[in-house]
């Protein structure tokens, strides 16, 4: 693939791992971000990279960076990827994204087709590597005359063990705005044959111990709409669909914290313009009597509750190390989530030697035409390497990578707005996966 060329849009922490795929297959890869700095960084020392800066809302711009190239690789916000794709179809070029499909994008579905490219979407960890091997298993047992009664899939990015050092058991290697964000999202899922919805403000007190191995402590809660996967993963007959997040038990009802004070919220403060101590802030987003720790308190046990003594002490510990009863100086970001943001990134990023894990299960439930019922479970639990890539860069920059050199070597030819929903698309890209060490394990529990 010496003559293929790529144009990567983004330098975020799981780009590195797409680029080194593409550049040892020999493909060229333009790296562009809005400043050559961060373009510069993630080719320093990577062959067949060329750092550019491009702002992708300058149309002319875009298009004659498009023009280039074979493909078009987006990893940038989503809410780009559908100006990247619209400069795809007039320069008739492929894209590869990770995101989900976003309704932008699947307007754009018949111009693609008509200009005859392929936009292959959803490539990642999840959505990505999760598709494949639900899509599989849903598969095999169709093929063999079976029903899928129950479909629960739940993927979590975490710090390993050794690395939960902190109250709320995370860390980020991201923005932690949009994790925070996501934490506000209603979820929408079918259990037993009907959809059940849970609003945002009451998400985290939904979350549940779930059991992949006995030594982690995990709890689960439903992510976002699980209810088109009926249709998408192609299990009309599924009473139960949840796909959902894993956390370290003890977070969620943190968070939960967090968003009864308010801290979560989107609403501009005049007050959080100026660097004013956190114990101030605090009490003018409570609406406390004064800064004083005990008023603090009192005022967050009118607007919150706990499930024992213990569970307020140890929240209001967590809270404190946070710093929001201290004189430490905000950094002001105008709304308190921004400035929560800008706290937590300071205190909740990994150390030197830390290193993440990546846990991903589906459990299905079986019953096969005979009346037998069966229960299947696909997992993978990854650690990152403190000295190469971390488990979440890994899992979603190989496949992305992998997956374009499948659209440009032609494995992967249908025209228009794809995921990988399909055995054709996806067992080539489950074989060339595991060159890199990346399977599920698939196991028959009962």
């Amino acid at each position: 693939m010496d003559s293929k060329s790529v144009l990567l849009l983004g330098a975020g922490f799981v780009t590195r791992p797409t680029v080194e795929v593409l550049s040892d297959a020999g493909i060229k890869v333009t790296v562009a971000c809005r400043t050559l700095e961060s373009a510069k960084k993630l080719c320093h020392n990577i062959k067949f990279t060329t750092p550019i800066s491009l702002d992708v809302t300058d149309t002319k711009a875009l298009d004659t960076e498009v023009r280039k190239v074979d493909l078009v690789v987006s990893l940038i916000p989503y809410t780009f990827h559908a100006a990247v794709i619209k400069s795809a179809i007039r320069e008739k070029k492929h894209v590869v994204t990770t995101s989900y499909i976003s309704p932008a994008m699947m307007e754009l579905d018949a111009d693609a087709k008509a200009a005859g490219i392929t936009v292959m979407n959803e490539i990642g960890l999840d959505p990505g590597v999760d598709h494949l091997y639900a899509v599989k298993s849903i598969d095999e047992v169709h093929k063999a005359g079976g029903k899928i009664v129950t479909f629960l899939s739940y993927c979590g990015g975490l710090p390993a063990p050794e690395a939960s050092n902190n109250p709320l058991g995370y860390k980020f290697s991201w923005s932690s705005r949009g994790v925070l964000l996501a934490l506000r999202n209603t979820a929408k899922y079918y259990k037993d044959g009907k959809v059940e919805e849970i609003p945002g403000p009451e998400l985290m007190a939904s979350a549940k111990p779930y059991f992949i191995f006995p030594g982690f402590a995990f709890v689960a809660y439903p992510n976002r709409d699980s209810t088109p996967f009926k249709e998408r993963y192609n299990i009309p007959e599924a009473q139960t669909i949840i796909r959902g997040t894993l956390r370290y038990q003890g977070n969620p009802e943190f968070v939960r914290v967090l968003v009864d004070l308010g801290f979560l919220s989107e609403g501009k403060y005049d007050f959080l313009e100026k660097p004013i101590s956190w114990k101030e802030a605090t009490q003018k987003v409570l609406n406390a009597s004064s800064a004083n720790a005990p008023d603090l308190e009192q005022t967050i046990s009118s607007k919150t509750s706990f499930a024992s003594a213990d569970e307020k002490a140890r929240i209001l510990t967590g809270l404190r190390w946070i710093g929001l009863f201290s004189d430490e100086k905000i950094t002001p970001r105008g709304t308190p989530l921004d400035t929560l943001c800008a706290t937590l990134e300071q205190k909740m990023q990994y150390g030197p030697g830390e290193r993440d894990l990546v846990m991903l299960q589906h459990k299905f439930e079986i019953e096969w035409a005979d009346g037998r019922k069966e229960t299947r479970t696909s997992t993978l639990c990854e650690y990152g390497d403190p000295k190469g890539y971390s488990a979440m860069a890994k899992l979603v920059g190989i496949p992305c990578g992998v997956a374009i050199k499948q659209v440009l070597d032609g494995t992967i030819s249908e025209k228009g707005i794809l995921a990988p929903m399909t055995p054709k698309i996806n067992n080539p890209l489950m074989a060339e996966l595991k060159k890199y060490g990346i399977e599920l394990t698939e196991e028959t529990l009962a």
